[in-house]
């Protein structure tokens, strides 16, 4: 197959990248390298797939020096025209789109980044797919877009219609969009609506590498809501194995979670068991050998309770079944880190 995968610099799309291009699947990777964070991050994880410095220059493909099967370009989505330049060409058989504006805490004080991004964006990818004949388009969705509900699990089929930050409405939006789609054009979506990963090369925003940097420093961690959270943490490789299970099945999976008389999908894609933030916390220190500083504040605006993600439809049509644990995935994590930022 040959495959494209947007935010290919991002923590999902590089560990994406790395798999399938190790599986002998034809990639070709875009990314913009957006300032959201420290962009040497992003550049270290093209270079750990064979992407050099040279990945700077605009809308020309660097291919990689590990897999001769992989290619990068720097491209935004919001370019229609290049976009659609890059389609025609290339001809994909699928498209798996992981770029977006992250963060709900970013999308308070910066929403115009999310509209541009996330709905503008995502709606080029959607009619390049529709114009030039894509057979599947998995796309990266959002545990966020459940705002805060009080039964547990968050099944697929529940209400999503109260949203409690624009960045789960845009993402609420693409679930729309892709249905619409679907339905219009004939063509197959799976949205994954990813609930909190966690591991190597994550991204310095999240709260495995703020605990990581805060405990490892002798600083205060900030801790949300005086601590009563939970999330349905997700080690990485457990996603990049249902991402993929997803990829490659071409057919038609029958589940309770589509639209049967369409080509639209949805699946949560989690671990299936949420954990307290302090145990996760504790679990850090542990790993770590210190004691954090706690610096315990009210909810923020934005952030959700709990995430308890209902797994069985991955489960049922691909055999998704997430192993590792938070101690093992916490170990490999601060593993990573202490070398990764030692060394910088």
């Amino acid at each position: 197959m040959k495959i494209l995968i947007t935010g290919a610099a991002g923590f999902i799309g590089y560990h994406l990248v790395g798999k399938l291009a190790a599986c002998g699947e034809e990639i070709i990777g875009i990314d913009n390298i957006n300032d959201y964070y420290d962009v040497s991050l992003k550049y270290d994880r093209l270079a750990a797939t064979g992407i050099g410095a040279q990945s700077a220059t605009w809308q020309l493909p660097v291919k990689s020096e590990i897999f001769g099967n992989y290619s990068f370009i720097r491209m935004n989505l919001e370019d229609a025209a290049q976009l659609k330049a890059l389609f025609k060409k290339e001809q994909f058989d699928v498209v798996c789109h992981l770029a977006a504006q992250a963060g709900v805490r970013y999308s308070i004080d910066h929403p115009e980044k999310y509209i541009s991004s996330n709905i503008i964006g995502f709606f080029n990818v959607l009619e390049a797919c529709r114009q030039f004949n894509i057979k599947h388009l998995v796309y990266a969705s959002s545990s966020s877009i459940y705002g805060n509900r009080e039964k547990m699990p968050l099944t697929v089929g529940d209400n999503t219609d109260h949203p409690v930050s624009l960045y789960a409405a845009t993402k609420k939006s693409n679930e729309l969009m892709a249905y619409t789609y679907s339905h219009l054009y004939d063509f197959k979506t799976t949205g994954l609506r990813f609930f909190t990963v966690y591991g190597p090369w994550g991204r310095p925003d999240m709260a495995p590498v703020l605990f990581a940097d805060a405990i490892s420093n002798g600083t205060p961690i900030k801790v949300f809501n005086h601590g009563n959270l939970e999330r349905d943490f997700t080690y990485i490789d457990d996603i990049i194995e249902g991402i993929i299970r997803v990829i490659e099945h071409s057919g038609v999976k029958k589940s309770s979670d589509e639209d049967e008389d369409r080509g639209a999908f949805l699946y949560n894609i989690g671990n299936g068991s949420p954990v307290k933030l302090m145990d996760f916390i504790s679990t850090m220190e542990k790993a770590l050998g210190k004691t954090a500083l706690k610096e315990f504040l009210p909810m923020q605006p934005g952030d959700v309770l709990k995430t308890f993600a209902d797994i069985s439809g991955l489960k049922n049509d691909f055999g998704y079944a997430p192993n590792t644990a938070l101690e093992q995935g916490i170990r490999e994590f601060v593993s990573w880190y202490q070398s990764y930022y030692n060394k910088a």
